[in-house]
This record gives structure tokens, C-alpha cells and sequence, in this order.
């Protein structure tokens, strides 16, 4: 190991609790960890025997080990989870997932609405979940609807409203926005949706019933035969739903390891009831056991995305355990419970998900052999020097020539990268001219490349023919890149699928593979993968540029001024259509003001 004097290093070091970053020779960093004792943990990974294979190739690469000592065990869980964060160390496990978790929320207005939220949550009024997926938030606000009809239209859309929508004559709102239903009889909905949300069946329960026997002996049939269909919806929600025997809310964990790889799987249930499940696949480079994984996962789980629930049950114990219950309960504002043997329900729900980990994992390492197998037929194929280890794909997108966006996305080893996929906004160019897009989108990605940002691929494919292959050749040889291989996937007769021709750039061959051939299918999926990218990326362009305000553009109309202006003449047309007599009688429109509008607006 050479710069690195381990022995001197380990004789000098404490025994007191803290993190160590390991470094490599160009001083990035290579792996964090936390020790109760740094003396004996540092020392675990320079033993002569025992050590895997990962561990002595991550060893084999330090140069140099810099230490914090924390008074608490606790701190130093805390700054390893920062380091990671914000480092992502190429040899720590890392979730590779950034998405916020998807809320349901309820507003603060007199008629409250439902809907669902990510982010920070700032806006006045109650949030409910976190739910694992939006999938999941949308099924509920759909089953509000229908029980308990709580609007979830904007509130915009709720001011400006004159008649009930479609949503009331589906009998999915009680049309608040026009006085269909009391704001007392709201707050009621209000009211009752709140305590699903919050697990309170049998409260909830107990008044629906009394509310039908009050109605029913007050002689309003009809009335008792909505709360009546509201109780069967539920209790048939909760059968479907419930787990029995549990009660609360809680998580369950499991990790799966095998072939190197790595799935958790969590189960979500809130108040008894399953709200979901999800799997995560983390980057596993040197842990070699579930107990380092999970220990792993929960930190980046739950410090910063999903707050904890009251019971977390795992298939293996970590062994900082109390520590992360420590800071678990101290980020929930109440007590958090790990839990590893559990009884009874708990116990078959607990094996139910360690089984669902176990079937996804051997599906990933399965596709991951025929990935693999594909990736060999393609060296193969094409005469590749060596296996590519990195594929990147462009290919345009736009509307005659409105909003072009080009797309590129990255394929390794392991399949998609798409934390590594990029989108290019093309500016200045003829509208519709593809090759000119072609040649802007590859000179911006491969001068940043060039720079260093970023790896430069083993091969680039371009969706399209000759044409932008020679766009391709051209970018790169003004960039004096020479060792990337380009490949063209021009399209067959009737752009039919398996009739592609694949044009290699450096001997101007033309490649036409089986249409079942693997290798062919790996490139029809890169080519499919940046021609989704595009389009995505287009149509997000597009329906901005063509929801955007002709207000926006003029000088002094901020978004107050922008509301009071649409409220006042109805929109961008009635605003248009205005003297400067007129707009001058809208509030915070002065004369001066108003000119710049009404000159701003008449000047195309």
C-alpha cells in the first residue's frame, strides 16, 4: 500500500468513538465509517487474514485515513450519514434514491382540499404519510373522493368557479365553490377524512353510525343511506387492507444479499392498514452482511426522506441498534422501537417481505446474467475491442421545430445510469433542423466530458442515419476525441422494429443483425430509452412555453399584479383587449404602467 504507513498510523490512534474517511492517491475519498472504538476498527481491515476480496481492493487503495473523534457514538452515526450524503463515497452503500416521499395533504382554506404533495412542507394546513409511492397517494385521495367527497381542485379553480364541476355530478364533491353544501356539513367531511387519515377507524365508525341513526329518526332516508354506503366503503377498505393482529403504525425491513448485489425491501403500514410496498436496490461495494445493510438503509431512509414510525421491524439486527433508535426517536419527536424477533402476524408479515427481497434480488441478478450475455453478443457483433463498460445514446425531439430538446442517456454495465442521463434545451438554430440540434447537443456534452465532468463513453450510439453520424464524427474530431466508437441506429423499412441498420462510423460499415438477436434487442432498448427521454423532456418544454403568460414579459407586472389583472378582465385576452383608460382601473395599475402593458401587448 504504498504512501501509506498503516502501522505507524493504527500505533498513534485513539480508542474513543468517531468516523474515519479513507482517501485514495488523488486525496478523493474512497469510504466512511463509525467505530465505538477507532483503534479496533480501523485495525479490523489491515488483519493479514479475513478480509473479501472488495475489502482488500478498497484497501489497496488507500493512501491516506483522516479521523473525527465525537464524544458520542450517537454524533458519529450522525456525521457518517453526513459525509455520505454529501460525498457519496464510491465504497459506502448508497441508496441511489433522491425522490422526496409523496404526502396527502390537506389545506388550511375554510374549504379545505386534498392533494398530493412532495417537498417541504410549508403550506398552512395537515399533512398525512409519508406514502411509498404516488401510486398510493392518488388511491387514497380517490377513495376520499368517494367517501367522503372532499374537493381536490386549486384553489384558483375553486374561486372562479359558477357552476358545479364534473366531479360533483360523478358524486365525487359536494361542490363547495357554489354553496352546494354548508360550510358546517363540509367541515364535517373535513373531519371525517381526517380521522382515516390518522388510523381512527373505530372513532370514525362510532359517529358515522351515530350520524346515520340521527338522520334515519329525523326522517331524512336519503341522507342515512350516504352515511350507510360511507361505512360499507370502509369497512370493505379496511378487510382488503387491514393486517391483523397489528395495530399502529410501523415499517418493516429486509434485507437480501447475494452475487454481490444487494435489494431492501420495506412494507409501509399506517393505523393497521398496508399502504404499500417498495424495493430498493442500493450500490453494495464491501458490506458483506444484511445487518451492515440495513444499518446502512435506515440512516439514509429515514434521517433525511421518510419520517420514522413507531416500530421498525428488520430481518437483522444492526449493531449500532440502540444508537439509531437513539436518533430516530430524537428526529420523530417520540419513541422509536427496532425490533428483529417478533411473534405471532408480525412474524409471517416480517417473512412475507424477507421473501419478497429474496424473489426480487434472484429476478435483478437474473437480468443482470442476460444483460451481460447481451452486452458480450455486442462486442461480438460490432468487432468491439474490448466489452463497453459505458454506452451513451442522443436523439432529437420536437414539434416542427418548436421546443427541441435533445436527450442522452447512459447505459453501464449494469444497465440504465440514469443519474447520469442528460437533456439538452437547442437554441439558435433553424427550427427543424435535426443535424444542427445533433451538433450542438454532442459538442456541449463531450466539451464538458473533455473537461473532466464526466466519463467519456466506450460507445456512442446516434438515433438517426448517416447524416447525424457525420454530426457525431464531426464534434468529436473538433474536440480531438478519438477513442470512442460511433454507431448509427438508422431506422428500417416502415420504421418497423428488428429491421434497423447499425452504420459504424470508423469503418463505414453497415451492420444488420437478426431481428432476435440480443445484442440487437440491447441497442433497440438504449435507442427506446433516449427516444423516451426526448420526448419527455420535449413535451415538459413545450407545455411550458405554451402555458407561459404573455404577462410575464412585460417590465413592472409581478405575479400580484399578473392575478389582479387576469381576475379583473377575465384573462390574457380581456387584458389585451383593454385601453389604458380600463387598465388603469385595476388596482396598483398606474398610468405609466398601463401604457407599458398596453404598448407591450400591441407591439407583435
Amino acid at each position: 500500500m504504498s504512501g501509506f504507513d498503516h502501522k505507524q498510523f493504527l500505533a498513534d490512534l485513539t480508542t474513543r468513538a468517531g468516523v474515519y474517511q479513507m482517501l485514495g492517491e488523488d486525496g478523493s475519498l474512497l469510504y466512511v465509517g463509525k467505530a465505538k472504538n477507532l483503534k479496533n476498527r480501523v485495525t479490523s481491515y489491515f488483519r493479514a487474514s479475513g478480509l473479501s476480496a472488495k475489502t482488500m481492493a478498497l484497501v489497496a487503495k488507500i493512501h491516506d485515513i483522516q479521523v473525527t473523534v465525537t464524544r458520542t457514538e450517537t454524533e458519529a452515526l450522525l456525521l457518517e450519514h453526513n459525509l455520505i450524503k454529501h460525498n457519496h463515497p464510491p465504497y459506502n452503500i448508497l441508496l441511489r434514491d433522491d425522490k422526496s416521499y409523496p404526502y396527502i395533504y390537506m389545506s388550511g382554506h375554510e374549504f379545505p382540499r386534498i392533494a398530493l404533495h412532495r417537498g417541504a412542507r410549508k403550506g398552512k394546513g395537515d399533512y398525512f404519510g409519508p406514502f411509498p409511492s404516488a401510486g398510493a397517494v392518488r388511491e387514497s385521495i380517490h377513495f376520499m373522493q368517494r367517501v367522503f367527497q372532499v374537493r381536490p381542485c386549486e384553489d384558483s379553480v375553486f374561486r372562479n368557479r359558477s357552476r358545479p364541476c364534473l366531479q360533483h355530478q360523478i358524486g365525487r364533491c359536494t361542490a363547495p365553490c357554489v354553496g352546494r353544501v354548508s360550510k358546517e356539513e363540509y367541515a364535517d367531511q373535513i373531519s371525517h377524512a381526517s380521522l382515516f387519515l390518522k388510523g381512527k377507524s373505530l372513532e370514525l365508525m362510532t359517529e358515522l353510525a351515530d350520524a346515520m341513526e340521527l338522520a334515519s329518526s329525523e326522517l331524512e332516508f336519503e341522507r342515512a343511506a350516504q352515511i350507510r354506503d360511507q361505512i360499507s366503503y370502509l369497512q370493505k377498505m379496511q378487510a382488503e387492507q387491514s393486517i391483523e393482529g397489528v395495530r399502529g403504525d410501523l415499517d418493516i425491513v429486509c434485507a437480501a444479499l447475494d452475487g454481490g448485489r444487494c435489494c431492501v425491501q420495506v412494507l409501509f403500514v399506517r393505523a393497521g392498514r398496508i399502504l404499500g410496498s417498495r424495493s430498493f436496490f442500493p450500490a453494495l461495494r464491501i458490506a458483506t452482511s444484511e445487518e451492515e445493510v440495513i444499518a446502512a438503509f435506515i440512516g439514509q431512509h429515514y434521517f433525511d426522506g421518510a419520517l420514522p414510525p413507531r416500530e421498525i421491524i428488520v430481518n437483522a439486527k444492526p449493531e449500532d441498534a440502540q444508537v439509531l433508535e437513539v436518533v430516530l426517536s430524537e428526529r420523530a419527536g417520540r419513541a422509536v422501537k427496532l425490533s428483529h424477533r417478533v411473534r405471532s402476524d408480525k412474524a409471517r408479515w416480517l417473512s412475507l417481505a424477507d421473501q419478497t427481497a429474496q424473489e426480487n434480488l434472484r429476478s435483478l441478478l437474473a437480468a443482470n446474467d442476460s444483460y451481460t450475455e447481451r452486452l458480450t453478443l455486442l462486442k461480438r457483433e460490432l468487432q468491439l475491442a474490448t466489452t463497453p463498460k459505458r454506452m451513451e445514446c442522443f436523439d432529437i425531439s420536437h414539434s416542427q421545430g418548436e421546443a427541441t430538446v435533445a436527450s442522452c442517456v447512459v447505459f453501464d454495465d449494469s444497465g440504465p445510469r440514469k443519474s447520469d442521463y442528460r437533456k439538452f434545451n437547442i437554441s439558435d438554430i433553424t427550427p427543424g433542423d435535426d443535424y444542427a440540434a445533433m451538433h450542438q447537443a454532442l459538442g456541449r456534452r463531450y466539451k464538458r466530458l473533455k473537461a473532466g465532468e464526466g466519463n467519456l463513453p466506450d460507445v456512442l450510439f446516434i438515433d438517426g442515419g448517416p447524416g447525424q453520424v457525420t454530426q457525431a464524427r464531426e464534434v468529436l474530431a473538433e474536440l480531438k476525441i478519438s477513442d470512442v466508437e460511433i454507431v448509427g441506429v438508422a431506422k428500417g423499412e416502415g420504421r418497423k422494429p428488428g429491421l434497423e441498420t447499425l452504420i459504424m462510423e470508423s469503418t463505414g460499415e453497415r451492420v444488420q443483425l437478426e431481428a432476435n438477436s440480443p445484442a440487437l434487442h440491447l441497442v433497440q432498448q438504449i435507442r427506446d430509452e433516449a427516444h423516451r427521454f426526448a420526448i419527455s423532456a420535449h413535451r415538459a418544454r413545450r407545455g411550458k412555453q405554451r402555458t407561459r403568460s404573455a404577462l410575464e414579459d412585460i417590465p413592472g407586472v409581478g405575479d400580484k399584479r399578473r392575478r389582479e389583472l387576469l381576475r379583473f378582465f377575465g384573462g390574457v385576452a380581456g387584458v389585451r383587449g383593454a385601453s389604458v383608460e380600463e387598465l388603469c382601473k385595476v388596482p396598483t395599475i398606474n398610468e405609466k404602467l398601463a401604457t407599458t402593458i398596453y404598448e407591450t401587448l400591441h407591439s407583435a
